[in-house]
């Protein structure tokens, strides 16, 4: 219960809110509402064109359906069917789902179908002898849940399947770390003191490098020759590959010994259990629901940063 009285020289007055009540009263609407939602998606989960129209049809999530006595220009579908019954002048697209033309129905333009297929009730169907047929079959649930749930991709499922995954990435990228810390072992050791000592001016040089890098690289592909474009592009992406990998061993190995210091008496002097550490806490970040892709963006910041400062020594003025 909360109470609040008006006010020094002002008429008297008592509001009093029960915040039990106000809570009950919000779960009821957010239960409600979410009800009213998935009976809407149950509802209209297909697009229904049964008359002539003409402009393209597009679903996003949903089935497009082009009844008998419809016609469209054009029909897409973004994580559902497109059943052709009618008449379709231009293409047909469907993402995530599949592009099903029923009997005495016309398709005028070419059919595109990823993660699903295209099938014809007739031997010969009604289509242009020009048009094409581009088909890529696979992934056709995940497609289709992807389009149809966009935040899904921020919100994994802790599946037993995506664990395990997890646990194999960070099997791998410890594996890795310990590869780099025994080939390299001075070069690791400065690049952690460099993090440790001028993080935040790695992180801004690395930021810096990544906008340089993805705005005046795509630039050179554009406008200079396909030889020096070829040369260009494997440069930036070997110097992506390299700091990717270089720049993560680093960020593990300080992790891990950050975390030691503070949090883990076990292994205090162990370079191993400090990479495992390390490893397994940014790939737990990277796991979050909704926080894992500005965890990957931080990381790759900071790698291209050690990557790009590799050359400087530890004893950098903070001034």
């Amino acid at each position: 219960m909360v109470t609040y009285l008006s006010p020094a020289g002002s008429q008297p007055y008592l509001i009093k809110f029960d915040l039990n009540r106000i809570f009950a009263m919000f779960l009821w609407v957010l239960l409600l509402v979410g009800a009213a939602s998935a009976q809407n998606a149950k509802e209209n989960d297909t697009l229904v064109i049964s008359t002539a129209n003409a402009g393209p049809v597009v679903g996003i999530g949903k089935t497009v359906s082009i009844t008998a006595t419809g016609r469209a220009q054009e029909a897409v579908s973004l994580g559902g069917d497109v059943i052709v019954e009618g008449v379709v002048d231009g293409d047909v697209a469907a993402i995530g789902g599949s592009v099903i033309q029923r009997a005495g129905a016309r398709i005028g333009g070419d059919v595109m179908v990823i993660g699903g297929s295209y099938r014809a009730e007739e031997a010969h169907p009604n289509r242009n002898p020009q048009s094409m047929t581009m088909m890529y079959a696979g992934y056709e649930e995940e497609l289709r849940n992807m389009l149809k749930n966009p935040t899904g991709l921020f919100s994994p499922r802790w599946t037993s399947t995506y664990i395990g995954t997890r646990l194999l990435v960070v099997l791998f990228w410890f594996l890795v770390a310990l590869g780099f810390t025994a080939a390299m072992p001075n070069t690791i050791s400065r690049g952690v003191a460099r993090l440790q000592l001028t993080s935040l001016r790695v992180a801004v040089i690395g930021l810096i490098g990544l906008v340089v890098l993805l705005g005046a690289v795509p630039l050179c592909l554009y406008y200079m020759p396909q030889p020096i474009q070829v040369m260009i592009g494997l440069l930036a992406l070997l110097l992506l590959l390299v700091a990717g990998v270089f720049g993560r061993v680093i960020l593990y190995a300080a992790t891990g010994r950050w975390l030691q210091r503070k949090y883990l008496p076990i292994g205090k002097n162990s370079e191993a259990v400090a990479l495992l550490v390390g490893t397994g806490f940014w790939v737990l970040l990277t796991s979050l629901p909704y926080v894992w892709p500005l965890m990957a963006a931080l990381m790759l910041i900071i790698s291209f940063g050690l990557a790009l400062t590799a050359r400087y020594r530890v004893g950098w003025s903070n001034t």
